[in-house]
């Protein structure tokens, strides 16, 4: 039986500790399940177990990410007899250092990411790739402590540059919750009988392919990237892809879609080129799951772009 995870992240005093006491005391979700509750920072804030809807939570601290292994967790379970988790994460610790560690049979519910407004702005020009890492993969962010002089459009940009997907709301500090639902129409033509993804684009696409790649499903695309054969690939598929940067120079990776020869290109290692292809979302080994494979249906050698690492900026 799987045990669900919901994972609260954000840096210290952002409001996690507020928001799961207060998900704790609401009888429409906490109605009597065995509650694992894993608390790894400890800040001013503490729960006060009295104010829980049901007396089911069970709480342990983890003090040093080496206590963050499968083995641990299972133990920790298997000691309260818990049937779902939630996680206080602190927001210095990497995820992967989590998500490497949870057993297999605890898939994340949902992802909820806290930050305090008053903060925000200095921690993403200080510790970008501690923001980064948690934007890339939560559900909902919230911005606490809002107030009416802050340009709501400075904290969207930075999230949407990262995600289009997570939700993004504003608490004030007068108590209300404002959504975001600022729209954030895509550089490119998605109706158009060939999609053309400029230069400065591709990190945008790449990020909103991955993200729903389902849209994409049968859409001829034009664009420049990089030939690279691959050990990993079947016969007659190679890899089409740019280096991208998400924050720093430290984070670049090479982005790279599975592309099947149906042009007979000679790819040549490493070579730029401007390709023409119908996306297909389908299983590929490569990926391990179902994902955007490039029917190149036309490829020619070209001429790098004027900024050749990718950017969402």
């Amino acid at each position: 039986m799987e045990t669900p995870v919901y994972l609260f992240t954000g840096f210290l005093e952002a409001g996690k500790t507020r928001f799961i006491q207060e998900t704790l005391g609401d009888s429409r979700f906490n109605k009597g399940e065995r509650t694992l509750l894993l608390v790894c920072e400890e800040g001013e804030e503490e729960y006060d177990p009295t104010g829980f809807a049901v007396p089911n939570v069970y709480m342990e601290t983890i003090g040093d990410e080496s206590e963050l292994t499968e083995a641990h967790l299972r133990q920790l379970q298997k000691a309260h007899n818990a049937k779902r988790v939630m996680i206080e994460y602190n927001g210095m610790w990497q995820l992967q250092t989590l998500l490497d560690a949870l057993p297999m049979d605890w898939p994340l519910a949902q992802i909820f990411l806290f930050f305090d407004a008053a903060t925000f702005l200095n921690y993403n020009a200080n510790m970008r790739s501690l923001v980064v890492d948690k934007l890339k993969l939560c559900d909902l962010v919230a911005f606490n402590r809002f107030t009416k002089e802050m340009d709501v459009m400075d904290f969207h940009k930075i999230v949407r540059a990262i995600s289009r997907q997570v939700d993004i709301v504003y608490e004030y500090t007068d108590g209300s919750v404002i959504p975001d639902e600022i729209e954030d129409p895509l550089p490119f033509d998605l109706n158009a009988p060939v999609v053309e993804i400029g230069d400065r684009d591709y990190a945008i696409w790449y990020r909103d392919l991955w993200q729903d790649p389902k849209k994409y499903d049968g859409k001829t695309v034009r664009y420049k990237a990089i030939a690279v054969n691959g050990s990993k690939l079947s016969p007659g598929f190679f890899a089409l892809g740019r280096q991208l940067m998400t924050c720093c120079v430290e984070d670049i990776e090479f982005a790279a879609l599975v592309a099947k020869n149906e042009c007979g290109y000679q790819v040549k290692q490493r070579e730029w080129v401007e390709v023409e292809a119908k996306i297909e979302v389908r299983f590929n080994k490569a990926y391990r799951k179902p994902g955007p494979v490039l029917n190149v249906q036309k490829a020619e050698p070209t001429t790098p772009p004027e900024q050749e690492v990718a950017t969402y900026y």
